[in-house]
């Protein structure tokens, strides 16, 4: 089995030696290659990435015309030989184990469409946001757990994922929205399952000119139309649903979701004083109907609302996944 670990750069020559030595240093993993697409850079990463090549024979270089991301991953695919393809950004910094452990976790699950792993942010300290997002990553591990989370956000941070070539089907696509995200809920939808070796095994750079931060693509109007856009052909299809929270993240959810041609039956929110959103009646908790009448999606982007959201369905035997899905 070989394994091509596909590592897009664009003028990444700050990072790129850290990123390649780990990449280059794998122990006890699997047979593997090293494709890196040097997304018409500017700076010296196509003379490091030469260089690379020539020392290591493992290291092999594709030249992208910078049509961005997406294309350039798509282009590295295509030129990838291996039956499991390790994304890797030249940014990361990657742990030593990282690719025998993942190969390993594959091996043993044949639903698993994609292995990833914990993550260590960096640098430190993290934004309050940065740390409730790295929180959230790391104690969503499990099938069941991705599966459920899955409209929250992208479940798998993706340079620390490995994946299936078969589960690949059709690359990366381009809709306005995180390309990232959209592949995993594609998979999802395929019947794949997605989970995650419980280790650290990514350091994940935040930097203030990560596309995740700059590009429209990772905006929260671009984040709302994917899950729109899943949700309808997916959990929502033919299926009437409700909204848990009337406040700007539901009523955000329900437009998009409009767009579709479905609305809510109804909205609940704690907040008693609200009567209507969006020409739907606003109920509250005593009024939640009993599990299986309508999908309930919660969509309360505060902190603390997915614990004590749940703590309130399961009490009323909903369990997650089945009678209520977290947007937020």
């Amino acid at each position: 089995m070989l394994i091509s670990v596909l590592l897009p750069a664009k003028d990444a020559s700050a990072t790129l030696a850290d990123a390649l030595r780990g990449v280059l240093t794998q122990r006890d993993a699997p047979p593997y290659e090293v494709v890196c697409v040097d997304d018409a850079s500017s700076d010296a990463t196509p003379a490091m990435l030469a260089s690379a090549s020539r020392t290591d024979g493992r290291v092999r270089v594709v030249r992208g015309i910078g049509r961005g991301l997406v294309a350039a991953l798509n282009l590295g695919l295509a030129h990838c030989r291996g039956e499991l393809i390790a994304r890797m950004d030249a940014d990361d910094l990657v742990h030593p184990d990282r690719l025998r452990l993942q190969a390993e976790m594959l091996a043993k699950d044949a639903a698993l469409g994609a292995a990833g792993s914990l993550v260590d942010c960096i640098p430190r300290p993290l934004s309050p946001g940065m740390a409730r997002l790295e929180r959230w990553l790391n104690q969503t591990i499990t099938a069941e757990q991705c599966r459920n989370a899955r409209f929250i956000e992208a479940p798998l941070v993706h340079p620390s994922a490995t994946f299936r070539r078969d589960a690949l089907q059709g690359g990366w696509e381009d809709h306005g929205w995180a390309e990232d995200w959209d592949l995993q809920l594609r998979m999802v939808e395929r019947g794949w399952a997605l989970a995650k070796v419980p280790q650290v095994l990514l350091q994940w750079r935040d930097s203030p000119v990560r596309l995740t931060r700059t590009g429209p693509a990772y905006s929260d109007q671009a984040m709302f139309r994917l899950r729109a856009h899943y949700l309808a052909r997916g959990p929502l299809r033919g299926r009437p649903f409700d909204i848990w929270g009337a406040g700007p993240t539901g009523k955000r959810l329900a437009r998009e979701l409009e767009a579709h041609g479905m609305g809510p039956r109804a909205f609940y929110d704690v907040d008693g004083r609200k009567r209507v959103a969006r020409g739907r009646p606003v109920r509250v908790e005593r009024e939640i109907p009993p599990p299986g009448e309508a999908l309930m999606l919660c969509a309360v982007g505060a902190a603390g609302a997915r614990e004590e959201i749940r703590g309130v369905l399961e009490t009323r035997n909903y369990r997650e996944g089945e009678h209520f899905l977290f947007t937020a």
